[in-house]
């Protein structure tokens, strides 16, 4: 039975390797259906040090406190709890239990007991997280863009927490239980500090009990952990793994730079009677009007997004009850590149939607007011403000449907070089008085 144990377990994690891998493939696939032109302005060193400290050390988390710290447990419970993972991985496959016992690692019941104190600490921030989102009428979490898919997303993912940590907490409480029986296979670890005291709950239970539940309590636990892995691909919480390279690659210009498109500064450098360069091409189409009109960045950043709503809270077009959100901006980018890989996937034409006018409308990118505070606030470095600029350069080159105050102001900088509407030799009578 035992034999019959291992391969079923080592099948299932072959099973789901093979789904993770397609998957993973998937989105590099749909990431990469964007222009390859990405200017990484920052030192490698630079790259490193916010890597260090934006997507490891969640400097940007902490603008706002008590979800920081909830999230900080959250991830550092994350991050260490895998170390047991990985003796439940080495028990399964080779058909032993508590291996790193087994091996005499030293102050075993420590460490499994610090352990479980990660896993109460993520157990509470779990389960204030779930009040705080669907209790508490956080702005952010109400709002329109979270109706739907992405609220009950997010609430799925902290329930599947819970429930991995209530699994570690029934396997040990039950194990220290067989110890103290010398059931066969159980063998003597030392109390763990945590579970011992949750044995009262399965001391009536017979031994066979006991197994059961032990044995359930480990099989729910790692399926649930890859099931886990497969669903976060199709999730928010993508941001586990994308916010890593998103923060590497990010640009660490002034956040008021813009980049000029450099077909339109050559011909103006030429118009000027400047010298010019010979290897701009220009481009096909002018600005974004569908997915590959993006960068690979700008889809990564949409991959990367976990939806927090940050971006929106502190956008001031979105405050003065304007339709514009940057957390939606990102979430159809997402939307409309999943889309896109369904099609290709299926060998259909994606020409019947775009992500300009189908996902993202004109009223939503002409309410920005370009300030930036969503990519302030975005605590892995998501710049919603290039894919609204990408929107816009579209919508004012390829369509001349600029607000008609916008036309104008066009109008006067072409004929007066200034945005008003005087002659350029009346510029400075303004001074005469």
């Amino acid at each position: 039975m035992n034999l019959l144990s291992q391969l079923i377990f080592v099948l299932i994690i072959i099973f789901f390797i093979i789904i993770i891998r397609k998957r993973a493939l998937t989105i590099r696939r749909n990431i990469l259906l964007g222009k390859k032109e990405h200017k990484v302005t920052t030192n490698k060193k630079t790259r490193i040090r916010n890597l260090i400290l934006i997507a490891f050390g969640q400097q940007k988390m902490f603008k706002k406190f008590i979800p920081a710290f909830l999230h900080l447990f959250l991830y550092i419970g994350f991050i260490i709890i895998n170390i047991e993972i990985l003796e439940i991985l080495i028990d399964g496959i080779i058909g032993n239990h508590r291996t790193f016992a087994v091996l005499g690692l030293p102050y075993y019941n420590i460490f499994i007991s610090f352990i479980e104190f990660l896993v109460v600490t993520v157990l509470i921030s779990c389960t204030i997280l779930l009040i705080r989102r669907n209790l508490l009428g956080i702005k952010r979490f109400k709002s329109i863009d979270l109706k739907g898919w992405p609220a009950i997303d997010a609430n799925i993912i902290l329930i599947i927490e819970i429930v991995l940590m209530v699994a570690i907490l029934t396997m040990n409480s039950t194990d220290l239980i067989l110890q103290t029986l010398n059931h066969e296979g159980y063998i003597e670890t030392g109390n763990f500090y945590f579970s011992n005291k949750l044995k009262f709950l399965f001391m009536n239970f017979s031994p066979t009990s006991l197994v059961l539940i032990e044995r359930a309590s480990w099989w729910i636990h790692i399926i649930l952990i890859f099931s886990f892995a497969v669903y976060i691909t199709y999730s928010k919480h993508l941001h586990i793994f994308l916010a890593f390279p998103n923060i590497y690659y990010s640009k660490d210009d002034p956040l008021s730079k813009i980049e000029n498109m450099p077909s339109i500064t050559e011909e103006i450098k030429s118009m000027m009677g400047q010298e010019t360069s010979t290897n701009v091409i220009p481009p096909t189409r002018f600005g974004a009007k569908d997915i590959e009109d993006l960068s690979w960045k700008n889809i990564l950043e949409a991959y990367s997004c976990s939806e927090c709503g940050r971006c929106t809270s502190e956008c001031p077009a979105n405050i003065t009850g304007k339709k514009l959100s940057p957390r939606k901006i990102m979430m159809d980018v997402r939307d409309r590149a999943e889309e896109v890989g369904k099609s290709l996937d299926n060998k259909k034409s994606t020409n019947t939607k775009s992500l300009f006018s189908d996902y993202i409308s004109k009223e939503e990118i002409f309410a920005c007011t370009s300030c930036n505070a969503c990519v302030e606030a975005c605590p892995i470095n998501i710049n919603p403000l290039e894919v609204i600029l990408e929107l816009r350069r579209f919508s004012a080159l390829e369509e001349s449907s600029s607000p008609s105050e916008w036309n104008a102001m066009f109008q006067n900088i072409e004929t007066n070089y200034s945005p008003w509407k005087f002659p350029i030799d009346d510029r400075f009578n303004w001074s005469k008085e």
